[in-house]
């Protein structure tokens, strides 16, 4: 027998061949093909004139197929229901609608690793860390020491996976597939990274830092590193980036560090070593595991997507780009008939610059309106924005959300800049509701 395909499943097939079965020659949606889309999501489709050719409504593209047993969900001591994306290394992402608070709770944040997680000393003020290479005094000394020799600083801080939004590149990249929620905004206390180098004496030829931390490679083998990133000199040398030994005011979680993590908001996550032991001071870019190829790397100049890779073209990821999200409204949620008024509100970052405009549209972008923007309380802090928004009727709606960077760079509707390990993937957020009839 023959299983005819879903409209789902017809569009990520056959993207062109479904425009044609569903919108026709005048690219909306009609006749059979409205009311079959209708009969999906739930209801009416008030501004389906307006529905872009080609997009899968998002209540669509969340429901899978029949043989999908849905997401599954992290079972660990401390943690909230986050979605897991891989075992081996363990990896989950935090559901948007987690993330409404001001400050992320310890138990809703995004979960990456790269190794095993270590077993940390029991005695967590005898960590040692070892500053070394371009320095004029190498160091070492111990976190006990750390915290009484260098002025403590508390930051609220984001941190954003650098593969964030990569399940919406088309074709598909590399790597988990996460969403929008490899991001957390947690409160850190630590030590300037800048005061512990100075102590060390930074030489002039001093160009970028090595990170090497305790978590053991997958494999067992002693020999092999997990990941050691770094950041250029003057990333490290930044007021906000810390060595940082808690999280929301208790010592960090193991899974997050414990004992002792950098923090260098406004990068990718994984500039932002866990269990840090030693921080190599380079005279060049470094070279250690993911920082080169393609990891953690973006194309300098476009390339067509699915194509092969030419290293040559890469360059390091460093400022993460413009996103916001929706966070009072779970996607697929279905409200009280009558319902004409929504109160919508989120967050929205932008990497190391700053947002300067949130707007929402409930009609496809054929209309938008501006978010009240709250300043951030420090530099790399999330931005808070809310609005209320009219819906016209009952019927299905989406409600999208995209943040403007104060370089005045805008979210776009889709991924941009296709790259091999779906990094920078800031799409719109997309979330639908259904007002019952």
């Amino acid at each position: 027998m023959r299983r005819e395909r879903g409209i789902t499943e017809l569009y990520r097939d056959d993207p062109e061949r479904a425009d044609a079965l569903m919108l026709g020659r005048r690219g909306v949606l009609r006749g059979a093909a409205l009311a079959a889309a209708g009969a999906v999501v739930g209801g009416a489709i008030p501004f389906a004139r307006h529905m872009p050719g080609g997009l899968i409504p998002a209540a669509m593209a969340q429901q899978g197929t029949a043989a999908t047993a849905g997401p599954k969900i992290l079972k660990m001591d401390g943690k909230a229901d986050l979605v897991i994306l891989g075992d081996r290394p363990l990896v989950a992402e935090t559901p948007e609608h987690l993330l409404d608070d001001d400050v992320t709770p310890t138990e809703k944040f995004f979960i990456r690793t790269n190794g095993q997680i270590p077993d940390a000393t029991a005695t967590p003020d005898a960590w040692e860390l070892t500053i070394d290479g371009e320095v004029s005094t190498p160091l070492k000394i111990k976190l006990g020491e750390l915290k009484q020799r260098f002025p403590n600083v508390t930051h609220k801080l984001q941190l954003e996976c650098g593969g964030n939004g990569r399940a919406f590149f088309t074709p598909e990249a590399s790597g988990n597939q996460w969403t929008n929620g490899g991001v957390g905004n947690a409160e850190w206390t630590g030590v300037r990274l800048r005061d512990v180098l100075q102590a060390a004496g930074v030489k002039p030829s001093a160009v970028y830092t090595g990170n090497y931390s305790a978590d053991p490679h997958l494999s067992g083998d002693p020999a092999r590193v997990a990941l050691s990133r770094g950041v250029p000199i003057a990333k490290a040398m930044e007021e906000h980036t810390i060595l940082a030994f808690a999280m929301n005011g208790k010592p960090l979680p193991a899974v997050h560090g414990f004992p002792l993590r950098l923090v260098a908001p406004g990068y990718p996550g994984s500039a932002s070593a866990k269990w840090l032991q030693r921080i190599w001071v380079r005279d060049k870019e470094h070279d250690g595991q993911g920082m080169t190829g393609t990891s953690y790397r973006v194309p300098r100049a476009p390339m067509v997507p699915g194509s092969k890779a030419d290293p040559k073209n890469f360059m390091v990821l460093e400022s993460m780009p413009v996103r916001s999200i929706i966070t009072n409204v779970r996607n697929g949620a279905e409200l009280p008939a009558g319902t004409r008024s929504l109160s919508l509100r989120g967050h929205a970052w932008a990497g190391e610059k700053t947002v300067k405009a949130v707007d929402v549209t409930i009609d496809y972008g054929q209309t938008w309106q501006a978010c009240a923007l709250d300043a951030p309380p420090n530099k790399y802090c999330w931005q808070n924005w809310r609005t209320a928004v009219t819906l016209p009727s009952a019927g299905y709606f989406e409600l999208w959300a995209r943040a403007t960077d104060s370089d005045g760079r805008m979210q776009p509707p889709v991924p941009a800049g296709w790259n091999p390990q779906g990094y920078g993937g800031n799409a719109m957020h997309r979330v639908a509701v259904l007002v019952k009839a």
